[in-house]
């Protein structure tokens, strides 16, 4: 019998909010409130998550992320930064100790990504598993989707998807960004560099490195086909149906809370 799993969409949100979103989801799942849980996402104002151990100093320009208006938010999840903009997020919360899910980080991220998978497919999009053998952390960019990690999902040899996951309270959070464009100038901008001269060659190397869903699709994709698609790959790729489900006012008032006294405080997003 296929399992059932809760299927929400929060749209537009601040970047902290987005975030406390992920954590309350992680602790309801741990103490059997709510069962394995499937997310999606946008950002308003753009966002900019940096991972759990990122340092911003000499990394990030701070006064560029102000300029361009983006909010800078810390996930729970390691990794490096993402600029969020034009993008479907998702996030999948699901136990430890559920029947599918391998102990292991690397074989866990397979299983959750054949949801992806299947969305590009449902697409018409021609992707497949990252396996680089030898090849990780062979740079030191603060920059996620320059590099591909263990079963992310590429399109052509360029990263088409990157994610991000944590395990907390007996709970696997796996969250990440699927852009549907991107926008290198506005990217690069936010980080530090020697000189402009290396800030152009990086930019420059981008392409080749990232796509985005309508440069894989070689065609005009909007958000809400994209929903349709990854809802329908996540079903497919786990062999779940997804319920939707609406957060309650009380669950509310904890996103809310949490996001107050963690996600916009200073001391959680720039102490490292």
């Amino acid at each position: 019998m296929t399992e059932t799993w809760y299927f929400i969409d929060t749209q537009k949100q601040t970047p902290a909010y987005n975030m406390a979103v992920d954590e309350c989801l992680l602790k309801w799942h741990s103490d059997q409130k709510i069962p394995p849980t499937i997310r999606f996402y946008e950002w308003l104002p753009a966002g900019l998550s940096i991972g759990y151990f990122q340092k911003t100093g000499n990394k990030i320009d701070l006064e560029a992320v102000r300029k361009n208006g983006i909010e800078l938010v810390r996930r729970l999840t390691g990794g490096r930064a993402v600029l969020h903009d034009q993008e479907l997020t998702y996030s999948v919360i699901v136990s430890e100790e559920h029947p599918k899910m391998p102990k292991s980080i690397k074989e866990a991220y397979m299983v959750l990504s054949k949801g992806l998978l299947e969305g590009f497919r449902t697409l018409g999009i021609d992707a497949s598993f990252a396996t680089p053998e030898g090849k990780l952390n062979t740079t030191q960019s603060a920059v996620c989707f320059e590099e591909p990690s263990w079963y992310e999902l590429v399109v052509d040899d360029k990263k088409a998807a990157g994610s991000a996951q944590t395990r907390k309270q007996g709970v696997i959070l796996q969250h990440g960004s699927i852009p549907l464009a991107v926008d290198n100038d506005k990217l690069y901008d936010l980080f530090v560099y020697r000189n402009e001269r290396v800030k152009q060659r990086a930019r420059d190397a981008f392409n080749d490195k990232a796509i985005s869903i309508e440069q894989a699709a070689n065609r005009n994709v909007t958000l809400e086909e994209m929903k349709l698609a990854f809802k329908k790959g996540f079903e497919k790729g786990l062999d779940i149906e997804l319920q939707e489900f609406q957060f309650t006012k009380e669950q509310e008032q904890e996103i809310n809370a949490l996001m107050e006294s963690k996600y916009v405080s200073d001391q959680w997003n720039f102490t490292r």
